[in-house]
């Protein structure tokens, strides 16, 4: 009777992208739910707090402005179910560019370990950079911010937004939300956790503060400014990776870097510092949402200022880091000039050794104990 051999095989082990890809499914899945909720009656009102945005006003048409009634938005505690909504669809296409575009890539480029990870944070964050910077400045162009500066600050509080301004900042808190979540998804190393957990709470604190105190005319130019800076260090950094003599972007990226800090410092302290403080209603009004009074101004100007000093205090210690990386590689090896002596001892002390110093293979070669013997 033969005896069968228990089977020594492993269980197999789950790979990165299946595993994502599972969490994607699963997400998506939870978002059908809201969605189909639309579809029946019983359901309707619970799905719409979360797909579309709340508390919206109609304002009637004037003779001097226009000829059809503009819808206009407030914040409330509602938008909090909208941003987990459109948190779940920032994971899901999180995982389809991660799928389709950056996995593709890092097949063919055969990527290590560290520049995997590095590779696949820049496209991600290129990605959402330009997409938000694109549609910041439509916003802006369309809302005549450029023409008009001073509409930061004229006519506090900007309570009433439009349909765009909201949902882009909707949007903007639903991304850093999903944020927390990628972190387990992506099977992010523990020692760059503390790093990714500091910049996505910056990003929400201040993406939080401008819409909940209403400056939110403010907050949408400096997070344009924000994002173009930063989305030409990650695109400079994808070209990087794909060829190492390629660092110009880096150059160009740290002058536009020292002049986006000093933009958001001119624009933050001339729209609180000049701007609001000169404004009549200095009260401090809940109901209107007015927050102009001098110690939300300073903690505001403070927030900023200190924000600005840390994100310059680590791009001057990453530019010092850099330069040293490539002195270290650009600096010239010292060469040993070889010792010209007389007769044949030169030649052989040059063919035989490296830079000049003789080496222990080629003074003990049968060749030379020959010529010592004779």
């Amino acid at each position: 009777m033969a005896i069968r051999k228990k089977s020594t095989k492993s269980p197999p082990v789950l790979s990165h992208e299946f595993v994502l890809q599972n969490h994607a499914d699963i997400v998506s899945c939870v978002a059908m739910v809201f969605l189909l909720g639309l579809m029946f009656e019983i359901t309707a009102k619970a799905s719409i707090i979360f797909v579309t945005l709340q508390y919206n006003v109609t304002l009637p048409a004037t003779e001097e402005q226009a000829t059809e009634s503009a819808f206009l938005y407030y914040y409330g505690i509602k938008d909090l179910a909208t941003v987990f909504f459109y948190m779940l669809v920032a994971i899901i296409i999180h995982a389809i560019i991660q799928e389709y575009v950056l996995d593709k890539i890092n097949r063919r480029m055969h990527f290590s370990k560290t520049k995997h990870s590095k590779f696949n944070e820049s496209g991600q964050l290129s990605a959402f950079y330009l997409f938000s910077c694109v549609w910041g400045t439509f916003i802006l162009i369309s809302e005549n911010y450029i023409l008009d500066p001073t509409i930061l600050w004229r006519a506090y509080p900007h309570n009433l937004m439009t349909f765009q301004m909201k949902f882009f900042y909707i949007s903007q808190l639903a991304y850093w939300f999903h944020a927390f979540p990628e972190l387990y998804f992506q099977k992010t190393k523990k020692e760059d956790i503390p790093r990714q957990l500091v910049y996505i709470g910056l990003y929400l604190f201040h993406i939080a503060g401008a819409y909940l105190l209403n400056l939110n005319h403010l907050g949408l130019v400096l997070l344009v400014l924000h994002y173009f800076v930063e989305f030409l260090f990650h695109i400079s950094r994808l070209f990087y990776f794909s060829d190492e003599k390629y660092q110009k972007g880096f150059s160009l990226w740290a002058v536009l870097f020292v002049l986006g800090r000093l933009l958001t410092l001119i624009l933050s302290v001339l729209t609180v510092g000049f701007g609001l403080a000169r404004a009549e209603n200095q009260k401090l009004d809940f109901s209107t949402g007015n927050f102009n009074v001098l110690a939300v101004r300073i903690a505001v100007l403070a927030s900023i200022c200190i924000t600005q000093a840390f994100m310059m205090w680590k791009f001057i210690n990453f530019q010092l880091r850099r330069w040293r990386e490539h002195s270290t590689f650009q600096a010239p090896a010292v060469r040993k000039k070889p010792i010209v002596t007389k007769g044949r001892s030169s030649r052989k002390g040059t063919e035989n050794g490296v830079n000049g110093t003789v080496t222990s293979n080629g003074a003990d070669s049968p060749r030379n104990r020959k010529e010592k013997s004779s």
